[in-house]
């Protein structure tokens, strides 16, 4: 039938024309050029709307996403400035000849699983870039303002081995100005604490791997007799019981949540991720990952904090060749562009439901006057496969033998290392918001 009817009509067109009627053929045309006029200025009618309504537009940006594409390179994973806004967190690597401000020779806040240069690893071009952001300046880390800004305060890193990673770097430009004194530790020193005596200043290191309540049956090289036993609707005492003392706080989570894991609710068993032995529903790690973050923010968002706290997104591995478990490896040296290395699945899905989580806690965050903070990391992380220990992760790992097989840590940070800008970021944070 669509064929017959476009087959009368391009008859009857060129009949038209063959017999030049020339009044219709100029009513066709001026028909045709009304309608093209028409569409012209329906579509500028758009686009003046949308320019003279920014606040609008604005507004929606600040509601998370419903569903989105999971990014897969940094590019992807921050967005682009908006005008006339510096965005820290999207930029690249560049080179600096400067290098680190400290060693493993004048820091002795290293641990030795971080501490790449005397474990021996050869290679030290890792230690020569910084992070820039694309539109803006980030200054470098200025221990004495710092010291003097935070003077009479306290500082709280709650998380896992991330945030004990972050703290040595944090205390090692610190030490610049004046050491540290430890005050405290716990029986495994993973929570920990030290005072700078003449700022009065304290910094706090709180294992909390899950930010909410778990038995952990696990030693400290990570082998499990037992399945964790999670809570997911209570959050863990050892920050929550210290929560009102600290002016400064920044929250970390994510890698544990992809353990093999018992869930409770009201201390009764409602399912868990990765446990084929029992007869347990499958919930997976991102259902529990985002109901423990809701949690973390209802907590903070009732609360009446005065001071600044932060959430920092998960950082990514950069194993290639396999896992940790199967000979996978970091032998990169160099930083990589955007779009070079790809987030894995697991990552994805953390990056994704910190982003809406903390998304909408931002927005109840500012609407009650409470400074809540995202500190997105996870690209510009991305971009560094070259600055994790690797096999020097021990000390002198092919000491006896070149070809020995070392299982490969790609997760922590060397130091000095990648992860020392994050702290060039924290204060700009701290200083213009």
């Amino acid at each position: 039938m669509l064929k017959k009817m476009l087959f009368h009509w391009k008859s009857w067109w060129r009949s038209l024309y063959k017999q030049n009627h020339f009044v219709l053929k100029l009513g066709f045309s001026i028909l045709l050029l009304g309608l093209a006029f028409r569409l012209l200025f329906s579509r500028s009618d758009v686009i003046s709307e949308v320019q003279e309504t920014p606040f609008v537009q604005k507004t929606q940006s600040l509601s998370p996403p419903v569903s989105f594409s999971l990014p897969e390179t940094a590019d992807q994973i921050v967005p682009e400035e908006q005008a006339g806004r510096c965005n820290l967190f999207n930029g690249d690597w560049i080179p600096d000849p400067s290098g680190p401000v400290y060693t493993n020779e004048t820091c002795k806040f290293i641990e030795s699983h971080q501490n790449c240069m005397t474990n021996g690893r050869p290679d030290t071009g890792y230690l020569y870039w910084r992070w820039n952001p694309r539109n803006c300046e980030l200054p470098r880390f200025d221990p004495h303002k710092f010291l003097q800004l935070v003077s009479n305060k306290t500082w709280a890193l709650i998380g896992d081995s991330i945030s004990r990673n972050h703290v040595q770097s944090f205390l090692c430009v610190l030490s610049k100005v004046e050491q540290a004194i430890e005050v405290y530790h716990d029986k495994e020193y993973r929570s920990r604490r030290w005072l700078f005596p003449s700022y009065n200043f304290t910094v706090s290191v709180i294992w909390s791997p899950f930010l909410a309540q778990a038995a952990i049956f696990e030693d400290y090289n990570g082998v499990s007799t037992s399945e964790i036993e999670l809570h997911l609707d209570k959050l863990d005492a050892s920050w929550t019981d210290q929560f009102n003392n600290f002016d400064y706080m920044i929250f970390a989570s994510g890698e544990w949540y992809v353990k093999t894991a018992i869930y409770y609710e009201n201390d009764t068993v409602v399912g868990c991720h990765y446990c084929p032995k029992r007869n347990l529903t499958e919930l997976g790690f991102d259902f529990a990952y985002r109901k423990v973050l809701g949690n973390v923010f209802n907590y903070l968002l009732s609360s009446n904090h005065k001071g600044m706290m932060f959430f920092r997104t998960a950082t990514p591995d950069h194993f290639e060749n396999g896992e940790w478990f199967s000979g996978g490896n970091c032998k990169r040296t160099e930083p990589v562009k955007g779009g070079e290395f790809n987030l894995t699945e697991i990552n994805k899905i953390l990056h994704e439901i910190e982003i809406e989580e903390i998304g909408k806690a931002t927005v109840k965050a500012s609407e009650k006057g409470l400074n809540l903070k995202l500190f997105d990391v996870t690209a510009l992380s991305l971009m560094r496969p070259d600055g994790h220990p690797g096999p020097y992760r021990y000390f002198q790992p092919f000491a006896k033998d070149k070809n020995a097989k070392i299982i490969n840590d790609c997760l922590h940070w060397c130091l000095p290392g990648p992860i020392d800008a994050w702290n060039d970021m924290l204060m700009e944070m701290v200083l213009n918001g």
